[in-house]
């Protein structure tokens, strides 16, 4: 099974939800079911539908494995909600083709939220 290693990161308050760790890094299969389901081993995925590992993947397997709490804030609608910036190798996602983007060995993926109370 072939893997990517990749760092992620946490800004603007959104490390509150995974751990208040602003940094993680992650080996995830480069082959993944295609309907995101991040709970599926890679040895169970033979006879499944299979895709490359992408950002979308990646925001239900964060969430699946990583949020400790309050899923609302971080996803909604099967993406990443509404006023979270999303850098791929500090490029802003939607020029990389958003959830689409297939990952990379090595890749950096920053999640900062803009939202603030008040």
């Amino acid at each position: 099974m072939t893997t990517i290693s990749l760092r992620i990161e946490f800004g603007g308050g959104l490390e509150l939800l995974f751990s208040n760790e602003k940094r993680h890094t992650l080996t995830l299969p480069s082959m993944v079911s295609s309907d995101n389901n991040s709970k599926t081993s890679a040895d169970a995925l033979s006879g499944v539908n299979t895709k490359p590992a992408d950002v979308e993947y990646l925001v239900f397997y964060l969430r699946d494995h990583l949020l400790q709490e309050r899923p609302e804030l971080f996803m909604e609608s099967n993406t990443v909600r509404p006023g979270i910036l999303v850098l791929i190798n500090d490029t802003d996602w939607e020029l990389e083709g958003e959830g689409e983007y297939v990952l990379q060995n090595n890749d950096e993926i920053v999640f900062i939220s803009t939202l603030h109370g008040g």
